[in-house]
């Protein structure tokens, strides 16, 4: 292959990353605000400013891009808890995932919100990733936390009901941000009162399992 082949053959790729990241963007928002039903593929390559056509070339039909979009949300969320995996110190772990958790429900709003109105939905598109992905996943972490408290490194817990403690806690910032901003004065928090309820929401985990100092 020649040198401008090489060019023109990237060049293309690049035309195609960016395409689909603005599509899995647009239908985030789109999907969020409408929901399934309400979403069209039309208002979805709209938001990203391509022609609808490429929406279809690029992911298929309309469910099929739905579950690429909440799969992703949700992976976005699995990949926080790797820190799990990667040390053996349940402060660390814990800080640092549930940290990522509050960061994720700011900088991604609407895909905590898609997510929500699945579950509240019955969940009908994603039954089997609950099954094979999520559930799996959960038991591994368990797992790790039922480990250190045999070792006497935590207080004893039930860790399933702890994870849907977090995941509650931290999606509630992008779920119900509109309450939130009414609490707030009509205002969103700002940077500096969400770093503050980032450290409690941390800090009050950590102190659910022995590992606070208040």
């Amino acid at each position: 292959m020649t040198q401008e082949n090489h060019e023109d053959t990237g060049h293309k790729a690049g035309i195609r990353r960016e395409n689909v990241t603005k599509i899995l963007a647009a239908a985030e928002t789109v999907f969020a605000e409408k929901g399934f039903k309400g979403a069209s593929v039309g208002l979805i390559a709209e938001r990203a400013g391509v022609p609808k056509p490429n929406v279809y070339y690029y992911f298929g039909a309309k469910e099929d891009l739905y579950r690429r979009v909440i799969e992703g949300v949700c992976s976005t969320w699995l990949h926080a808890a790797d820190t799990f995996d990667e040390t053996d110190d349940p402060k660390t772990a814990f800080t640092t995932y549930v940290g990522a958790k509050m960061d994720l429900a700011r900088a991604r709003p609407h895909g905590s919100r898609l997510w929500a109105i699945e579950m509240a939905s019955g969940a009908p598109f994603l039954q089997d990733y609950l099954v094979g992905t999520v559930k799996p996943w959960l038991e591994s972490r368990e797992r790790v936390l039922e480990r250190w408290v045999a070792e006497g490194r935590l207080k004893p817990v039930n860790a399933r009901v702890l994870f849907y403690m977090i995941w509650a806690t931290t999606q509630h910032y992008a779920d119900f941000e509109a309450q939130i901003n009414v609490m707030n004065g009509g205002k969103p928090l700002n940077d500096e009162q969400y770093d503050d309820a980032k450290e409690t929401v941390i800090k009050l985990v950590l102190n659910s399992v022995g590992l606070g100092d208040f």
